[in-house]
């Protein structure tokens, strides 16, 4: 299957985006503390490493804070897959692959993995929170926030972006995900999983690692797609394209005025695509119970999951 790609500058300005997103909730962190407080790696019972390797040239070990209320994990060098799995008498047969998002740099691990994992299996949805590889960052808290506060000064003053083909520039990253759909799929019956029925729902820069894992993921073949509040340019729609589930905050600093171009190229491709543009939310909002609309985007993705027959056994 040939597919022609975002436009490599709209894809490369889209990842240098969501680099800068990554420590920011944006200005309405709905009074949340935006320290970020280095904590000891949480447990993470049931985590399975994936068979990606190491990441090349990373020495950094894995570090772990706290920010906004929630947990974040960086200089991720091996990819693992956690499992939450719903209750044998709730379990619908369908999966979804949960990809956090921030900037490539960082995970929110517990806002946008963790929870939306625990969420989707109430629902009898077997749901995977996939921590892939990250770019590395210095080891050290201050010389992590000295090395984002020289990006973000970077991103005002700098040249363009480098323009560069996304399928290698996330290489690592959709080779995680390609390995997340594997896994599930050989082990579908002891996880009561179909497996035709495996989806990916991202955040952010999770949300493009979902897109660039149905463009390039080859084998990954995802069954649905959610793609919350990440880059919505145009592309060339698979003829086989997945349905599409976008939510996106108008008030998003990052992507809330780039247009919908994703959305035109869906309907074009007479594929099945859904909208939602919430009036505010900001950026990040997750599963954060925030006072906006915003905060409905889990309850209407559910919705069109079962709109979709994903939340009823196949029969």
């Amino acid at each position: 299957m040939t597919i022609t790609p975002l436009t490599r500058r709209s894809f490369a300005a889209s990842v240098l985006a969501a680099f800068a997103a990554a420590p920011v909730l944006t200005s309405e962190a709905f009074a949340l503390d935006d320290t970020m407080t280095p904590i000891p790696t949480p447990a993470q019972p049931g985590a399975i490493t994936l068979d990606t390797g190491p990441l090349p040239g990373a020495t950094a070990p894995e570090a772990w804070h706290k920010q906004y209320g929630s947990v974040f994990a960086r200089n991720v060098s091996v990819a693992t897959l956690t499992p939450f799995l719903p209750d044998a008498e709730k379990a619908t047969g369908a999966a979804a692959i949960v990809a956090p998002g921030g900037g490539f740099m960082t995970l929110s691990m517990q806002n946008e993995g963790w929870d939306v994992a625990r969420a989707l299996a109430a629902k009898g949805v077997a749901a995977f929170v996939l921590k892939y590889r990250l770019h590395p960052t210095p080891a050290d808290m201050p010389g992590f926030e000295a090395a984002m506060r020289a990006m973000f000064s970077g991103v005002a003053k700098g040249p363009p972006p480098q323009q560069q083909d996304p399928a290698a520039a996330l290489a690592p990253q959709i080779a995680d995900a390609r390995a997340a759909f594997a896994l599930v799929r050989s082990r579908a019956a002891e996880w009561h999983v179909d497996p035709d029925r495996i989806g990916m729902v991202g955040f952010s820069a999770g949300a493009m690692l979902t897109l660039a894992t149905e463009l390039y993921g080859q084998d990954a073949k995802p069954a649905f797609l959610g793609e919350i509040y990440g880059p919505l340019a145009p592309v060339k729609v698979p003829a086989d394209a997945p349905p599409l589930f976008v939510a996106l905050a108008a008030d998003d600093p990052f992507f809330g005025n780039g247009g919908y171009g994703i959305i035109d190229s869906w309907r074009a491709a007479k594929r099945p695509v859904e909208f939602h543009l919430f009036e505010q939310g900001g950026h990040g909002f997750g599963m954060y119970p925030k006072p906006t609309t915003s905060t409905g985007w889990f309850d209407e993705f559910v919705r069109w999951l079962d709109m979709h027959g994903f939340l009823k056994p196949k029969v």
